[in-house]
């Protein structure tokens, strides 16, 4: 089943563009990452798709309900956190969640119940009773994405969910998020932090110039990317002018002692590698084999490092 459905969608803003026919599909129980550099169009994306705005032009199904035709059906299965806390700092954590549960119109008891689960499973009973404004900033995006849950939503939007976050309260939500999926629950993820797709994302769209300028697994998009290398280092010059005449190196450096070789870093490539300098009798004093990443793949379709 696919939860998130788009097909020719376009957004201007007077004469400026800034989504020019996209398409995207999500399976229901997956993540996908949406990547783009500053003003691509991933938060306008984001505010079509979740009945913030009005595409131009395009279908949206979400969770098979027609966007066009019921908004308010489409509203009802979906939850959003955006760039910025929608949290009062001036209410406590269990009555964030309450209001949350007001909203929903959730009787009291269902809404007191949610609530206290969600308080519990987010490890947020220490702001239960404490006015959010003195949160830290990981409880502040935890709680933020707690109060999206309370209408246990199908299908959920985040943009950019761990900004401003530190790295270990950026595990924490990343092992939120995958939690989330493992139930059933379909992701559509904005983010800066290009290995958090890759850690997180099944899929990954990239959007450049306001159209999706490729798509695919993390795996697949980094295939599609050259620069695979085996860098070699060696204890002394000696070593390394043989290993040197042995190969045929595509970089030296003769101050770090190392040799760059294109390679992908396949075991029967390396296997025979280390053969012909053990024939030669050169010593390697470690190896190491670089792959592209994420980043490498957005600089070599947007021209940008980072998203």
């Amino acid at each position: 089943m696919i939860a998130i459905s788009a097909r020719g969608l376009r957004k201007s803003f007077g004469e400026k563009t800034v989504l020019d026919g996209i398409d995207l599909s999500v399976p229901a129980g997956t993540i996908l990452a949406l990547l783009g550099p500053n003003g691509a169009g991933k938060t306008t994306a984001v505010h079509l798709l979740t009945t913030y705005l009005r595409p131009d032009a395009g279908e949206i199904v979400i969770a098979g309900h027609d966007l066009a035709k019921s908004p308010q059906a489409v509203r009802r299965v979906i939850g959003v956190t955006g760039q910025f806390s929608a949290v009062d700092g001036y209410l406590t954590g269990r009555e964030n969640l309450m209001l949350m549960a007001d909203l929903h119109l959730l009787p009291k008891a269902v809404g007191r119940q949610r609530a206290d689960d969600l308080l519990e499973r987010f490890e947020l009973t220490e702001a239960a009773g404490k006015a959010a404004a003195t949160c830290s900033g990981g409880m502040k995006r935890k709680l933020d994405l707690a109060m999206t849950l309370v209408g246990d939503p199908k299908v959920i939007f985040l943009d950019e969910p761990t900004t401003g976050l530190d790295p270990r309260s950026r595990r924490v939500m990343w092992d939120i998020i995958r939690g989330l999926v493992a139930e059933g629950t379909t992701i559509l993820l904005t983010t800066q932090y290009l290995d958090e797709a890759d850690q997180l994302a099944h899929r990954v769209a990239v959007l450049d110039g306001g159209r999706i300028v490729a798509e695919g697994t993390p795996a697949e998009l980094k295939t599609r990317i050259p620069g695979g290398h085996i860098e070699l280092t060696f204890a002394d010059r000696a070593e390394l002018d043989a290993a040197a005449l042995v190969l045929a190196p595509t970089h030296r450096d003769d101050d770090a002692l190392t040799l760059q070789l294109a390679g992908d870093g396949r075991v029967s490539a390396l296997r025979s590698l280390l053969q012909r300098l053990d024939d030669a009798s050169v010593e390697v004093e470690a190896l190491a084999v670089h792959t592209p990443d994420l980043d490498d793949v957005f600089f070599a379709l947007t021209g940008k490092k980072g998203a």
